[in-house]
């Protein structure tokens, strides 16, 4: 079997990492992993099949799924949608 690069998004906070990289752990024939907790993106190099990646981040109680470029996109966008939006001040007691 070849090494293989498998990219999820994976919907996670911040403890998530832990649990992510802990039950990534357990599995033969992993050798990398990275994960970009602002993007929700967790890169995984290895040996093992991407199905049993993705079946073992589930099992953990996380959601998952391959990384499509139309996950890039819809960062994008978030990001600069996110940039330009700013709350008026308010107060219903004055």
């Amino acid at each position: 079997m070849n090494m293989e690069t498998v990219e999820l998004k994976v919907e996670m906070v911040g403890i998530h990492e832990k649990r992510v990289r802990k039950c990534l752990s357990k599995l033969k024939g992993i050798d990398k992993v990275e994960v970009e907790g602002k993007s929700e993106k967790v890169v995984v190099m290895g040996y093992a099949h991407k199905n049993r990646i993705l079946k073992a981040i589930r099992r953990s109680g996380l959601k998952a799924d391959f990384w499509s470029p139309q996950n890039e996109l819809l960062q994008a966008y978030a990001a600069s949608y996110s940039s330009n939006f700013t709350f008026n001040k308010f107060s219903f007691f004055n």
